[in-house]
C-alpha cells in the first residue's frame, strides 16, 4: 500500500451557500464523519475543499463529497438535507475501507423503477442482484439491514414494469415472533398484515401508494400468508418469500414446488432469528443443506459488514455473532470434558 500522503483540491459548482451548508451538516458533522471513517483531513472555505490522506482514501473522499453535493440540488424548489445515513451509505458505496482503491462493482448491475435507479451498495448486494436476474430461484440469507428484501422487491417491480411477468406475489410465514396473533382484529390476512409491512413499504417507495393499491385490487400484486400458497401453481409470477427462517421443512418444500413456468422466486431470511416452536427445524436451514449443490439455484450469504443501515447496526450484529460463537465453543468444551470424565 502507498503510504505517501496526497493533497486533492476540489471546487464544488455551482457555489451555493445553502447547498454547502446541507453538505457539511451542523457544525461540519458530515465532513467530520468522512474524516473519521476514511482517515483523511478535510479543510474547506466556501466551495473549495482541500483533502489530505493516503492516495486511495483521499480520492474516495473527494468523490464522496462531490456525489453528496450533487444530492443537495433542490427538487421542486425544496432543499435536500444530507443526513448522517446518506454519508454512511456513500462511504459504503465507495468500497474503500478495506481495499487499496475504490472498486467498480455494481456499475453494470442495477434495477430500474419508475421512481429511479436502485444500485447495489456493496459487492455482496451486487452479486445478489446479478443472481436474482440470472436464476429462477435465489436465496438471500443474512442479518437484518443487508437489503435482502428491498432488492428482491425492486427486482420484482422492475420485471413487472418490463412485462416479463404478469404478477408479483409476496408472502411470509404466519409465525408469532414473541407476540400472539390472536388478539389482533380481523381474519388471518388482516392479522398478518402488520408482519408484511416491510414488503408494503418497499412497494410504496418504488411504485407509489395509489398505484400499489390499484395493483392489489386487480390481484397484480398479492400479499398473503404462506399458508395460502398450498395447492397453487404460480406461472408468470415473481414470488418473494420473506422471513423464510420461520418456515418448517414441509412448508419450504411446499413453497418451492409451487413455482410454475416463467416464474422467479426469491427466498430471504436470517437463520439466527428463528421464531419456530422449540424442536421444530427451520426450512431455510434445511434448504441450504439440501439445495446447496443445485446449479440452477443461487445461494447468497450476507455478513454483518454488508449492513447498509446505521453503522451501529453492523456492530450490534457482530457483537451477537461473537457472543454466539463464544457460547458454542463453551458448549463444545463442556461436552468434551464430560466425555473425558465418563471415560
Amino acid at each position: 500500500m502507498n503510504n505517501q500522503l496526497k493533497n486533492i483540491d476540489i471546487y464544488l459548482e455551482p457555489s451555493d451557500n445553502a447547498r454547502l451548508s446541507s453538505l457539511c451538516g451542523p457544525f461540519d458533522e458530515n465532513i467530520k464523519h468522512i474524516e473519521r471513517r476514511l482517515g483523511v483531513e478535510i479543510a474547506h472555505r466556501e466551495n473549495l475543499f482541500k483533502i489530505t490522506g493516503k492516495p486511495h482514501t483521499a480520492k474516495a473522499a473527494s468523490e464522496i463529497i462531490k456525489s453528496l453535493y450533487l444530492e443537495t440540488a433542490p427538487v421542486k424548489g425544496k432543499q435536500k438535507e444530507i443526513e448522517p445515513e446518506h454519508v454512511h451509505l456513500a462511504i459504503i458505496e465507495a468500497d474503500v475501507l478495506e481495499q487499496e482503491a475504490p472498486s467498480v462493482w455494481g456499475k453494470e448491475v442495477f434495477i430500474k423503477t419508475r421512481r429511479g435507479v436502485i444500485k447495489p451498495r456493496n459487492p455482496n448486494q451486487s452479486q445478489y442482484v446479478a443472481n436474482i436476474l440470472n436464476h429462477d430461484i435465489c436465496f438471500g440469507i443474512g442479518p437484518a439491514g443487508t437489503g435482502k428484501t428491498y432488492l428482491a422487491v425492486a427486482a420484482a417491480v422492475d420485471a413487472l414494469e418490463r412485462q416479463e411477468i404478469r404478477r408479483i406475489l409476496l408472502t411470509r410465514p404466519a409465525v408469532e415472533a414473541g407476540e400472539k396473533l390472536g388478539f389482533l382484529p380481523g381474519d388471518l390476512t388482516q392479522k398478518i398484515d402488520p408482519y408484511l409491512r416491510p414488503l408494503y413499504d418497499a412497494l410504496f417507495e418504488m411504485l407509489g401508494f395509489e398505484k400499489v393499491e390499484r395493483l392489489i385490487e386487480k390481484n397484480v400484486i398479492e400479499v398473503a400468508p404462506l399458508a395460502y400458497m398450498r395447492g397453487r401453481t404460480l406461472n408468470d409470477a415473481f414470488i418473494i418469500l420473506d422471513e423464510s427462517q420461520n418456515t418448517t421443512v414441509e412448508q419450504m418444500k411446499m413453497f418451492l414446488t409451487r413455482i410454475g413456468f416463467n416464474s422467479k422466486a426469491v427466498i430471504t431470511g436470517d437463520i439466527t432469528q428463528v421464531d419456530l416452536p422449540r424442536g421444530a427445524r427451520s426450512g431455510l436451514r434445511h434448504a441450504i443443506e439440501v439445495l446447496g449443490e443445485v446449479d440452477e439455484i443461487s445461494m447468497n450469504f450476507f455478513q454483518s459488514h454488508d449492513v447498509v443501515r446505521h453503522p451501529v447496526v453492523a456492530r450490534i450484529v457482530e457483537a451477537y455473532e461473537h457472543h454466539e460463537e463464544t457460547e458454542r465453543v463453551k458448549r463444545q468444551q463442556k461436552e468434551q470434558a464430560k466425555k473425558e470424565s465418563d471415560q
